[in-house]
């Protein structure tokens, strides 16, 4: 492995009987996130025109659904003890952890990729029209991500548990990416004219956001992107 990329050794980490009520709190919100996200054409309403009717309706059933998943411990991080200890073992992936990080990464990717392509869109035409890409193209993207964890074709969605020391790599990079670009990119639509200088300004920085946090990621510089060397005791994240 090049010297540049950052490695974790599974035998450094501390071992956690129980997850503390703080920790399984602070998960909660996540999982409140990403389902109230996965409606991508509705809640796409929440960031054009704001909170409205529909928005609490949906936001109260993800609430009640998650309150309930977290109070029987069946969310990712929610769990009363880590359910992944060993790395390297062939223990099965839990159907909740594949339905979550399915949404998850459903979730990732399609947001990305339709803001980019309505980036593009309004650098090529000089018109916005989030609003109808969002409506033709989030389903058509986010289904086939569906099947394919329904698949167990995902990282983190696999059957088995065995390449989690690598697979979170992906994951939590495709968070730190997601997480830094998109808040940057609403900055800039609220700070920068519309036209196609501004567009410019907006596609460039919300691709640069996404390399870098995707080098670093790579590099193991970010947190939970280092790649675990398997072989002794470690608790996953």
């Amino acid at each position: 492995m090049p010297a540049r990329v950052r490695i974790e050794l599974d035998g450094a980490r501390n071992l956690r009987d129980r997850n503390q009520v703080l920790y399984r709190l602070a998960h909660w919100p996540i999982w409140i996130w990403i389902f109230f996200l996965a409606p991508g054409p509705l809640t796409f309403q929440l960031f054009a025109y704001g909170f409205d009717s529909r928005m609490a309706a949906w936001l109260g059933a993800v609430l009640i659904g998650t309150g309930i998943a977290a109070w029987r411990g069946r969310l990712p991080g929610v769990e009363p003890r880590p359910y992944i200890i060993r790395f390297t073992e062939d223990k099965p992936n839990p159907l909740y952890h594949r339905l979550c990080y399915t949404f998850a990464w459903s979730v990732l990717v399609t947001y990305t990729l339709l803001n980019l392509a309505g980036l593009i869109d309004a650098l090529a035409t000089a018109h916005w029209r989030l609003r109808q890409i969002y409506d033709a193209a989030y389903f058509p993207l986010a289904i086939p991500i569906w099947i394919l964890g329904a698949a167990g074709e995902l990282p983190r969605v696999k059957r088995s548990t065995k390449g989690e020391g690598h697979e979170r790599r992906y994951f939590y990079g495709a968070v730190w990416a997601v997480c830094f670009a998109q808040p940057a990119l609403g900055a800039l639509w609220r700070l920068l004219p519309r036209g196609r200088p501004g567009d410019a300004v907006k596609l460039i920085g919300f691709v640069t956001i996404l390399a870098a946090a995707g080098v670093l990621s790579k590099r193991g510089l970010l947190p939970r992107t280092r790649r675990i060397v398997p072989g002794e005791l470690a608790v996953s994240d």
